[in-house]
């Protein structure tokens, strides 16, 4: 036994420790406005904060400390703590592809379901995602929001053969997947000659979807139906959208199947999928550490409890999602973008 590799496995497994209890500081921290209260506000003590937020100084004092231990704040003596600029806008910014607020809060909701899902390793079985905590549809789509603000019509659908100029001048659109509803709405702000149709089977983000819409006045050109990825029924369509949802399917390559039978002449299929290498080995990293942590509590249990159960797993890579177009019918597969977040592919028959 090697005592030192002991002991340093021992710090690493404290350091996670405190790394799971960080997510629920920063999810407190952000829906309190303790963060936006701290940028730009230069060094503040406990009770100031307290006094800003309307919250208890006690905590707030408690909760500064905690920050100050993992980094996400500099303790400045005399107790006085500094958000840095750099750490504000990823906890501040949900416009900034750097912010991360979304993703702790997914996590926060997928931890709830760690007993559910360890009885599932015993049996099989598997969690729909609309079983899971709120935190995990809320977090979720927070988390891939600023993608989609800052990528998808500036530089993924640029790069796609024909396809901007096919959204400028009007075509139909379907979002399958679409949770919340985010990327519906971005589309719809950016090509108002289009009309779009947003497919999700879990009720309460397609209220949420409506709602949105509503608010963001695109209610007129944007629609949201209760539905899976292979009820899709309502005519054809020039483009068909999976963002960040295929792998999370029972049955992908009937999804597919279905979304080509749909495909109107000269449509194209968009898929975005978590950035992940082909290999475990090339996966071994921060960003694949959280995709495998979310794939084990959402992703595989999700498609588990659907038909065919293909669980490709949020780590699934560009040979396996590709393989699965090809069984679908679709032969032409081209990678046209990537973030450290997501790969993006321009897919047609």
């Amino acid at each position: 036994m090697d005592e030192a590799k002991l002991m340093d496995f021992v710090h690493k497994a404290v350091g996670d420790v405190g790394a799971l209890l960080a997510g629920s500081m920063v999810v407190i921290g952000d829906r309190l406005g303790l963060y936006r209260a701290m940028a730009g506000a230069g060094s503040v003590t406990a009770a100031a904060l307290a006094e800003t937020t309307g919250t208890s100084e006690r905590y707030v004092q408690e909760w500064l400390g905690a920050q100050a231990a993992t980094g996400y704040v500099i303790y400045d003596g005399d107790g006085r703590y500094t958000l840095p600029d750099e750490h504000a806008i990823p906890l501040t910014d949900e416009n900034s592809p750097a912010c991360v607020v979304g993703a702790f809060e997914t996590a926060l909701g997928a931890v709830i379901a760690t007993d559910r899902i360890a009885d599932n390793f015993r049996t099989g079985e598997g969690l729909f995602w609309g079983d899971h905590d709120a935190h995990v549809h809320v977090g979720c789509e927070r988390f891939f929001r600023p993608g989609y603000v800052n990528f998808l019509t500036s530089t993924w659908i640029p790069a796609m053969d024909g396809v901007q100029q096919q959204l400028e001048q009007g075509i139909r659109v379907a979002d399958v997947g679409c949770g919340h509803g985010a990327s519906t709405i971005h589309l719809a702000h950016a090509y108002p000659n289009s009309t779009f149709v947003g497919y999700d089977p879990h009720d309460k983000s397609i209220e949420a979807a409506r709602k949105h819409a509503s608010e963001a006045g695109v209610a007129d050109r944007v629609s949201f139906e209760q539905a899976t990825a292979k009820q899709i029924n309502a005519g054809d369509y020039g483009l068909i959208a999976f963002f960040d949802c295929l792998h999370d399917l029972g049955d992908p390559v009937g999804a597919l199947a279905t979304a080509k039978a749909h495909l109107a002449d000269g449509g194209t299929i968009l898929l975005v999928e978590p950035a992940a290498g082909d290999r475990v080995e090339d996966n071994l990293n921060p960003v694949g550490a959280a995709y495998y942590g979310f794939s084990t509590l959402l992703c595989t249990p999700n498609s588990l409890a659907q038909e065919t159960k293909t669980a490709l797993g949020a780590q699934a890579g560009e040979a396996r999602i590709r393989g699965v177009a090809e069984k679908a019918g679709l032969s032409q597969f081209r990678r046209v973008s990537e973030t450290p977040f997501n790969l993006v592919f321009e897919v047609r028959p």
